[in-house]
């Protein structure tokens, strides 16, 4: 029997769309569910929308329609952008379906039947936005912390869960499962929370003299759950709870995703309600940390919100979902910026990754008329090394993917694509074709093949449409995807002829209004001048310390076709390798200047030239009366990525 992988997102609240605090999580979840499928594990992967409570019965109102015709239209608009993402969710589940409120009125009468809700008194401060109770010592100056609006005293009579019943009980099972909660960080603050304070009891319902939108307590018809013990039951009642076969099957193996923002129903709610109810806790609870805005977390009232529509139409559905796996590091806040957005495009995207496949797929078609030649064990071109390579990078991904630090996993991955642009750089197929020594030619472009569809294999639960491009082209889509099948590089048909998977990830131009169109002129003032017209022609040191100018190393370099003054140059900037165009080609041969160091501006914009990417400008100096650049270079003792200054 396949072992098991149950992943959840937060069912999302359906008083406002789609943003991308929404996709990351979705994006995460997708990827971990077609993660654990590569590694051969039965798959389960859960969405869907929370629809009851407070503030969607005022948004409806505000739309002037009910709340079901509002929740309807918000959640469709949810369910599209998913599918509109590729996210390949196995269930979508509504907590105004029939079968969630069948659930939540079971585990209600359950709780109720065990002794653990009780009728009760209650006057508090309430905030219509968080749909909670404060006490008046988590309010600041009277309001409400995170929507600074003044809070209304009420009270009411009310049913409450005994949730401090089982404090006692989280503490010592958290303790006994130190990764119940992870990263450790919020481990720590659940544990923060249980052992400063008595855990009050939790207010469950709400009057329907006051809010009529809810599911009614199937114990007292006047009451309706509230949203939180309504919402969190989602989780189980997908699966069918308590006879389901899904829930036996997979609840065992459930994953919970969530933003910071929720770890206290997750983390103290939640495990209470199910110990209560009689069920076994979740797996882990695993906790990401917000995208800012300029050092903000991303809010609708702050008019900083970005759509995942928005950001797909503009970069692509790959170059999204690599963008939200790769630049935050689980657990951590991470700052959205289109501009790094497009860098990660142009390095990581296009430089390595799209830049290495397009190059080999080149040099088959060139050297042996596109058909995957064989491997010659006389000439094997270092095919160990490579096995041994790809295995530890396999490895460090898989272990780190596993615990949701994609990451670093991805980082792993990569350094094994740079080295194979190392590889073809330092084994210099075109010099074996032109010296005749086709059998090591022909072993190193099957070694980069065979590495090219491994890579690929682990990369397609990030990259679900490049890779498929790739499996496509090698003709290699009914081949093993299972990692150990292809750590011996020893997959692809012999003879196959590939065909051109095409530019996989074109590269972009900062700051335009259409992606990959050319920037326009900047140009900003300072002290009522623009910065390109001071009129002494003096630069401030301020200005001068912007540039970055940098030692870097040329690992590859080629004359452009078509034109006889550029060169394309690959250098190690000691930040990252990248693509430098050069108008030297008059004055220094292509082989005579790899593996020297030279001065490049690392932080230039990037610019077009010759239809290429140009990312950073070298230096050279010109003698008084000619025409010859001379290139700057440095002491070779002096490491790539020295800054001058």
């Amino acid at each position: 029997m396949k072992e098991r992988f149950y992943v959840t997102t937060p069912i999302y609240y359906v008083n406002a769309e789609p943003h991308i605090g929404h996709a990351y999580t979705t994006i995460l979840a997708d990827f971990m569910s077609r993660f654990y499928a590569m590694l051969g594990y039965d798959s389960y992967f859960l969405t869907g929308t929370d629809e009851h409570g407070d503030k969607i019965d005022q948004a409806a109102k505000a739309n002037g329609t009910t709340p079901q015709e509002y929740t309807d239209r918000i959640s469709a608009i949810f369910r599209r952008t998913w599918t509109d993402l590729g996210i390949g969710f196995s269930d979508f589940i509504r907590t105004t379906e029939k079968r969630h409120v069948a659930v939540v009125q079971r585990i209600l009468k359950k709780v109720y039947d065990a002794g653990d809700i009780y009728f009760g008194s209650y006057g508090g401060f309430y905030c219509v936005g968080c749909e909670r109770f404060f006490t008046e010592k988590e309010m600041v100056d009277g309001k409400c912390p995170d929507h600074d609006r003044k809070l209304d005293y009420i009270e009411e009579k009310n049913y409450f869960f005994k949730m401090s019943k089982y404090q006692e009980w989280l503490i010592d099972y958290i303790e006994k499962h130190p990764d119940f909660i992870r990263p450790d960080r919020y481990k720590n603050e659940v544990m923060s929370l249980l052992k400063s304070e008595a855990l009050e009891d939790l207010c469950i319902s709400r009057p329907k003299s006051r809010l009529q939108w809810g599911i009614t307590l199937p114990f007292d018809e006047n009451y309706v759950t509230y949203v939180w013990f309504d919402a969190l039951i989602n989780y189980i009642s997908a699966l069918g709870w308590p006879d389901g076969d899904k829930f036996a099957a997979y609840w065992p193996a459930s994953e919970h995703i969530i933003a910071k923002d929720i770890v206290k129903p997750h983390g103290i709610f939640w495990p209470t309600m199910l110990k209560s109810a009689g069920i076994d806790p979740y797996r882990h609870l695993n906790v990401h940390g917000y995208w800012n805005m300029q050092d903000a977390k991303m809010s609708k009232s702050l008019g900083n919100v970005v759509t995942p529509t928005h950001l797909v139409d503009r970069y692509g559905n790959d170059q999204i979902r690599y963008f939200f796996l790769r630049e935050m590091t689980f657990g951590n806040d991470a700052r959205f910026s289109e501009d790094v957005i497009i860098d990660r495009i142009n390095f990581d995207l296009a430089n390595d990754w799209g830049n290495l496949v397009n190059r080999l797929f080149n040099m088959v078609s060139k050297y042996f008329g596109g058909a995957i030649p064989p491997f010659d064990p006389a000439e094997p071109a270092e095919r160990d090394d490579l096995i041994a390579r790809f295995g530890s990078a396999a490895r460090d991904y898989i272990g780190l993917a596993k615990v949701f630090q994609t990451s670093t996993g991805l980082e792993k991955l990569w350094e094994f694509i740079r080295y194979l642009n190392k590889y073809i750089d330092t084994s210099k197929p075109w010099q074996m074709a032109k010296e005749g020594n086709t059998a090591r030619l022909s072993s190193t472009m099957r070694n980069l093949l065979e590495a090219v569809y491994a890579i690929a294999v682990l990369l397609s639960p990030a990259l679900t449409k490049s890779c498929q491009a790739i499996f496509q082209a090698l003709h290699a889509e009914n081949k093993p995807r299972h990692p150990e099948s292809v750590a011996a590089l020893s997959i692809l048909d012999t003879g196959k002829k590939i065909t051109d998977p095409g530019i996989l990830f074109p590269r972009l131009e900062k700051g335009s209004e259409e992606a990959g169109a050319p920037k326009k002129a900047d140009t900003k003032k300072q002290g009522g001048k623009t910065m390109a017209a001071q009129s002494d022609g003096l630069v401030d040191i301020s200005e001068f310390g912007k540039i970055d100018i940098r030692v870097a190393k040329i690992l590859a370099a080629s004359r452009i076709e078509g034109s006889d003054k550029l060169l394309e140059l690959k250098v190690d900037s000691g930040i990252d390798e990248r693509i430098i165009i050069a108008g030297i080609a008059k004055w220094y041969e292509p082989d005579a200047i790899v593996g020297k160091k030279i001065l490049v501006v690392a932080n230039l914009k990037p610019a077009t030239i010759f239809k290429r990417t140009s990312n950073g400008m070298l230096l050279a100096a010109k003698a008084t009366g000619s025409d010859a650049p001379v290139l700057i270079t440095v002491d070779d003792a002096i490491p790539a990525g020295a800054k001058l200054g």
